[in-house]
């Protein structure tokens, strides 16, 4: 109990909030390029600088989902995992300099679709923390009050 609480409030929020600013970095970025306040070189290597290390970061949080029994959130986010791999496969994961302006709508939206399955992991992480505290607090308070029973009832005290 007490690791699954630290997994979920030291790994994987973190992860899923670095994540979700990435994603919405990315967003603001084709943004920027799409209302001309960016040029195209700026743009893709900015977006491009984000693209592998946020990759990683999911893939990683989708293995630790596999390896630490959490079959739903592994679930959750093994089809994302998948279509990365097949980007950085089929070598589409990058931002192309020349073409940025042609595929600029679809980027937008497919980035917008990560930012919103993003929030989602993070919101779904959230609820899960909280019931996972409030689950440890009702045990918790559950074992106090049947000592406390348990010494009404037998005459225990730590006098003698």
């Amino acid at each position: 109990m007490a690791f699954d609480l630290f997994f979920w409030l030291f790994i994987s929020f973190p992860f899923n909030v670095a994540l979700l600013a990435s994603a919405f970095y990315q967003v603001l970025m084709l943004s920027d390029l799409e209302g001309d306040y960016l040029n195209p070189y700026d743009a893709s290597s900015r977006i491009n600088y984000f693209v592998v290390p946020e990759f990683i970061g999911q893939g990683l949080l989708c293995a630790l989902f596999l390896f630490t029994g959490h079959w739903f959130m592994f679930f959750f986010m093994l089809p994302l995992a998948s279509y990365h791999v097949m980007l950085y496969v089929k070598r589409q994961h990058l931002l192309d300099v020349t073409e940025v302006f042609r595929v600029l709508n679809a980027e937008k939206k497919f980035r917008i679709a990560k930012l919103a399955f993003y929030l989602t992991m993070v919101i779904i992480t959230i609820f899960r923390q909280r019931i996972r505290i409030h689950a440890a607090g009702s045990i918790k308070f559950y074992n106090s009050r049947l000592v406390l029973i348990a010494v009404y009832y037998l005459d225990m005290d730590d006098d003698e």
